[in-house]
């Protein structure tokens, strides 16, 4: 299994990233946040985790060994995949996500897309005692720097794609972009329109 990876950033997508490790580039999954906290050119240490399937290998990326655990204790509950934890931890930070389990809070985990009610009640049912409830607030994700990463010409549709490949319907996506967009102004980068956007998705179920 590989564990971590710590190389040059070659470059930096809506979700995911590549890494050079030892003259590889490895592609590697990851969290808005947590690619918001790369950049290209410089040298990153990400926690990963390998996903092994029949007709592929894929490798989740993580800021920290927590969020990891966490990414891997998602997929002990039935009807959670790889793809399901990841959106989970996109939506939902660390801290967020481990107050939600820990109060029983399925509004919160309800606004990840992919989770019903009934899944949200086996979150809490499976998970609760197996989460500590953060000790305090988490970090301002607001003020992290966010990269721009795509051409303005086209950062509409990426940021859209990406929302859907995070299980959102196309339509709301669609309309949480351009909102965001118009908040925001067009100046604004691809990684902070996806972030905001996803903030707004999230109350909205």
């Amino acid at each position: 299994m590989i564990s971590s990876v710590r190389g040059e950033v070659l470059s930096v997508g809506l979700d995911h990233a590549v890494v050079e490790v030892g003259g590889v580039g490895m592609a590697v999954q990851a969290t808005p946040t947590t690619l918001a906290g790369l950049r290209r050119g410089q040298s990153a240490r990400l926690e990963t985790a390998l996903v092994v399937r029949e007709d592929s290998l894929t490798l989740f990326g993580f800021a920290d060994a927590a969020e990891r655990e966490l990414f891997g204790l998602l997929q002990t509950v039935t009807g959670v995949g790889p793809r399901l934890a990841l959106s989970t931890l996109a939506v939902l930070d660390p801290s967020s996500l481990s107050r939600a389990l820990a109060d029983g809070n399925l509004t919160t985990l309800m606004s990840v897309p992919g989770i019903g009610r009934k899944g949200a009640e086996r979150l809490v049912v499976e998970l609760r005692d197996k989460v500590a409830p953060p000790d305090g607030v988490g970090a301002d994700l607001e003020d992290a720097a966010m990269p721009s990463v795509v051409a303005s010409g086209t950062m509409r549709d990426q940021v859209v794609e990406a929302l859907v490949g995070l299980g959102f319907a196309p339509k709301p996506a669609e309309k949480a972009v351009d909102e965001t967009v118009g908040d925001l102004g067009d100046g604004a980068g691809s990684s902070a329109v996806l972030r905001a956007a996803l903030h707004r998705l999230g109350p909205a179920r």
